[in-house]
Formats: structure tokens, sequence, C-alpha cells
């Protein structure tokens, strides 16, 4: 990829954080769309990706969990991937939002979850695996696959770094939080040094470089029990939808966009620099004047001194490859920022999303609308009376709360489209079909600018379990 493409992909991935699409979306002149799209048209765009997953019994305290994607990239730049892990108990669930391209983002996706595992074990089953060769991790629902050359550089890296682990674990010392914090540096620490290394293959060699070159932002879930963990690094959000008493939703963000929004990040960063620079480490609210998200993997180029990149990255494509004002790199890290909860009966749902997403809605009216859905996806199958031998009176009960429930009765069985289809065509009169149609039927050059790629998971949890959990 020439660096002018490379820029191209990253000037228009900032794009969005100048103007909001939900502002930008209403001055779609109608000239920009092609023709118009059915109802019945639209709803294939937007459940093509989608997947619903439930766990029979429940996994713990997950019952089920949804996803799906809307791409505005092509390819999209978006992926999000789901694991067990099978050396320790838990599950994994993550967003990844690439930028300039799509590479980074793919292959965090398939590696990232195995740095987390090898990071939770304690030293004898790191050797056991070593000496094994087990599987870490079952991952679910995979869309794509790395090149096996790519996957053998991995594998190496991977145990370079159990051996680290191996070398320095003690037990006592042991900590969630500072296991998540270290695969993601480890990860990012990993794929900026494949871009150096020297192979036989042509291929691999831009391959990794490629991978270095590009960027993405993380948002992962560990969830085990009634404990939740949460990594991220970047402008995903993830939020828990809280069911009150009241009947009413509450929406629980449990961390922050790492952007120049976000007051303690900016000032996180300007901390790290020289005071001679305050003016141009943020400047056009991007990182260099470039860059938007102030967390990420990869983007060697915020990372890298600027003896590396003379050395290795000028020579391809010119001494603009380096960033303006690039005086104390490291500019850019991919330091998570981890959250716990503890889990309680009223925790419903965990919803992690893109930016995509939060570009159209706030966290509040994501979890309404995903409680909203709840109770009137009930009306989309037949009425099963739930146990034999129900007394009339509770017939009857049931039949009320079904009569309710049809009044939010959603067009779609998956939230995460549901989710999707009120992002961009919802109004304060409920969903318009014709913004809905034209925001999904602009043309490939331009749609970006009104709209970014979107993925969404939905982890729904076992009341039952969280109202008396297993030790």
């Amino acid at each position: 990829m020439s660096f002018n493409l490379y820029c191209l992909n990253l000037c228009s991935y900032g794009f969005k954080h100048l103007y909001k699409p939900s502002i930008y979306s209403k001055c779609i002149h109608t000239s920009t769309v092609a023709k118009k799209i059915t109802p019945q048209e639209v709803t294939a765009i937007l459940s093509s990706k989608e997947l619903t997953y439930e766990f029979e019994p429940s996994y713990g305290s997950i019952k089920a969990y949804e996803t799906n994607q809307l791409g505005s990239n092509v390819p999209i730049e978006d992926t999000r991937a789901e694991a067990k892990c099978l050396l320790t108990s838990g599950m994994l669930f993550g967003v990844f939002d690439g930028h300039g391209g799509p590479s980074c983002s793919h292959v965090i996706a398939k590696r990232l979850y195995e740095y987390i595992c090898v990071s939770l074990l304690p030293k004898p089953l790191l050797i056991e695996y070593m000496e094994s060769g087990n599987q870490l991790v079952e991952m679910q629902n995979e869309t794509y696959d790395l090149v096996a050359e790519l996957k053998n550089v991995y594998t190496k890296s991977l145990k370079a770094y159990v051996l680290k682990l191996i070398n320095e674990r003690q037990e006592h010392q042991f900590k969630m939080a500072d296991a998540l914090e270290k695969a993601f540096l480890q990860l990012d620490a990993d794929i900026l040094t494949e871009t150096t290394l020297k192979t036989d293959s042509e291929n691999i060699n831009n391959l990794t470089l490629n991978v270095g070159l590009s960027g993405a932002v993380a948002c992962v879930a560990h969830i085990d029990g009634p404990h939740l963990h949460i990594a991220s690094a970047g402008d995903c959000l993830a939020v828990i939808g809280v069911h009150t008493d009241d009947d009413t939703w509450v929406a629980k963000v449990l961390v922050e966009e790492h952007n120049t929004d976000n007051l303690n990040e900016l000032n996180r960063i300007l901390s790290e620099h020289p005071s001679n620079e305050k003016d141009t480490v943020i400047k056009n609210e991007r990182l260099l004047a470039q860059l938007a998200p102030l967390r990420a993997f990869g983007d060697l180029r915020y990372k890298w001194s600027r003896e590396m990149l003379t050395e290795h990255i000028v020579p391809k494509f010119g001494e603009n490859a380096i960033p303006p004002f690039y005086y104390t790199p490291p500019y850019l890290t991919a330091k998570p920022q981890v959250a716990y909860h503890n889990l309680q009966p009223r925790d419903r749902f965990l919803v992690i999303a893109t930016d995509g997403l939060w570009d159209f809605m706030t966290p509040l009216q994501v979890v309404r609308l995903v409680g909203e859905h709840m109770s009137g996806k009930v009306t989309l199958t037949p009425l099963k009376l739930p146990r034999t031998n129900m007394k009339l009176n509770d017939i009857n009960n049931l039949l009320l709360q079904r009569k309710e429930s049809l009044k939010k009765k959603p067009a779609d069985a998956n939230a995460c489209t549901h989710l999707i289809r009120n992002a961009l065509g919802g109004t304060e009169y409920g969903v318009e079909h014709a913004k809905l149609s034209q925001l999904l039927n602009l043309p490939k050059n331009i749609v970006r600018s009104f709209r970014d790629d979107i993925t969404i998971t939905i982890v729904y949890f076992n009341i039952d379990y969280l109202r008396h959990p297993q030790p």
C-alpha cells in the first residue's frame, strides 16, 4: 500500500470526529442516492451479518449473546470476536475498530485472546502449555482466517511471551487488571517488532509491515461468573443495562473514550511531553494533527523513534511518513483502561460497540432500546405456557403481559440490528424509512462522510445465576 493511500484511509477515518454523522446525515441531498430501497431490502442489508447465540444451559452468568455489523468502509475495518477460554473458566467478547485499513483489527481479533489467556495462567499451566501446545481458546463464529505463513510468525511471538511469563511469574502477585494490561501491551510490542523481522518471504514482510502501519482500537470483556472485567484502548464503549425496581433503565458506562473529547485523556497526553509541545501534541483535535484515537494498537508512526522511522519507513514511503511535530515519541500507547464490575441481578445485559454506534446514540438511548427490545421480542414467537397445570388467573396475567409487550414488538429479532436500525433511521417520531434508506444507499465515495462502520455485541446475563452465584 502506498503511503498516499495509507494517508487517504487515515484521513477518512478521522473525518467523522470533525463532523458527527448524526448531524451531517440530515444534510444528505436526494441527488446523492441512486434509488430508493424498499423496507424488505433495508431489512436484508441490516440483518446480513447478524448473529444470535444462546447457551443451553446458560454458561454461568451468560445466557446468550448477539452481534451485528454494518460496514461503511470497503472492506469494513471493524471486526468482532467471541471465545471461550479453555484453560480457565472465563469467556471473552470484543469489538475492534481499525483505521488505515482492516489489517490491524483483523490481526488483534485473532491474537489478543491468546495473549490474555496465557496472561491469566499460573506458572504450572504455562509450562504445561509449552510442553503440550494445547489450544488456548475456542473461537466462535469466525468469519475469516489468517495467512498460514503469518500464523507461524505469530506462534513464535506467543511462545516467546509465554517463556517470559514463566521466568517472571510469581503466583501471589497476580492481579486481573495487570494481566489484561500486560496482554495488550505485549501484543502491541510484538506487532511492532514483527514489522522489522527479515524473512525469506517478501509477502510476509509486506503483511507484517501493513499491520504495524495500520492501527486499531479495542474493547474486550472478560466474564467469569459474576466477575466482569473490561479492557479498552481507544474510543469504543462498554455499557451495562441496569433494570431498576421502578421499571426504568439505567446505563452504567464502564470505560471512557480515549480521544480529545476526554479531558482526563487529553491531560495525560500533554503531561507525557515537554510543555513547549502543548500546542502541537494535540492539534485540530487529533494526535499530532493526524490521529483521532489517543490509544491504539499498531500505528508505529506514532510510537517508534525518529531514527527507527528513518531507517525502516522513510526509504519506502518518503519523509512525509514521519508525522509533523515529531519530537519526543512515543505519542501513542495500547495500554488499556481496565474496569471491574461485580455483576448483580439488576444487571441485565452488556453492550460493547465501536464508535460508529455512539456517534448516533447516547449510552442511555442504547440501553433503553435494548431493554424495550427484550420486552417486545417475546411477541415474535408463538405463546408457550412456561409450565403445565397453570391456574386461569396466572394464564390471564401472562396474556395481559403479552398484550402490553405487543406495543413494543420490534421489527428485528436481533437487538443489535434493532440498534443499527434506530441509529440510522431514528427520529423523535420513530424510525423513518426514508432516512434509513438514504443512509444505506449512499455512493461508496461519500458514505464514509456520513456514517462509520458499526459493530455491536450484546451479552445477556443469567439473572437466576446472579441471584445465587456459584462459588
